[in-house]
């Protein structure tokens, strides 16, 4: 696979506007990523802009804390999935994965999943959050529930995806479902040693720069 078709081109910050939604989705498709991933609110404009071409609608829900209750992710994955997205990026219930109250932790998962009707789910475990036997027990957890990937990071919390991380998660799923690096990948080497320790998806807002072999200076 060309290492475009590894990019989720992310756009998550309170302050994005249609300008820089319209010139996010122009960079997706003159590189031809696998997706844009924007906050719910973008996504029919997305949808809109993106018509015609393979590149994908990806949304993040339950984001950044996860900690919403599993009707409000269940309901934001149906208004998403009805607006135009294919993908869904949910983040997990870090609470309760971390209290060990697993059948919730699956439950919230298999919600989601239910509600994207057949779309890609990809679940954020927020790794810098988790002990390294918590990464293990998640990633269980998320392919029990029926999703398509486990992911590192929100790029939103202490720290973001290391090639460690996604080697372990990679590991542990053994081809039931697929690994998502995110938070930090700012530049053609960062995505190069996430690619070899095993990531099928790169989430990062300097997508345009990993293809230009260009160093980001910040962002997701």
């Amino acid at each position: 696979m060309e290492m475009n078709k590894y990019i989720d081109h992310t756009l998550l910050k309170a302050d994005a506007t249609y300008d820089k939604i319209e010139t996010l989705c122009a960079e997706a498709k003159e590189y031809d990523f696998a997706s844009v991933c924007v906050n719910s609110y973008w996504v029919s404009a997305c949808a809109e802009l993106l018509k015609g071409t393979d590149v994908k609608v990806c949304t993040v829900v339950g984001f950044p804390l996860g900690a919403m209750s599993t009707k409000a992710k269940a309901f934001e994955t149906a208004a998403a999935i009805a607006d135009g997205a294919k993908e869904i990026d949910m983040v997990l219930n870090i609470g309760e994965m971390k209290a060990g109250h697993y059948d919730a932790v699956r439950a919230d998962v298999k919600a989601v999943v239910e509600a994207a009707e057949g779309n890609c789910v990809k679940v954020i475990l927020e790794n810098c959050l988790l002990t390294k036997e918590e990464i293990v027990k998640a990633c269980e957890l998320c392919v029990e529930a029926g999703a398509a990937f486990v992911k590192t990071s929100t790029g939103f919390s202490t720290s973001g995806a290391t090639p460690e991380d996604v080697k372990l998660m990679k590991d542990t799923v053994k081809g039931r479902c697929l690994v998502k690096a995110a938070g930090g990948v700012r530049c053609y080497e960062d995505m190069e040693k996430m690619v070899e320790a095993g990531a099928d998806r790169i989430g990062t807002s300097a997508g345009v720069k990993l293809m230009q072999k260009e160093t980001s200076d910040g962002g997701y």
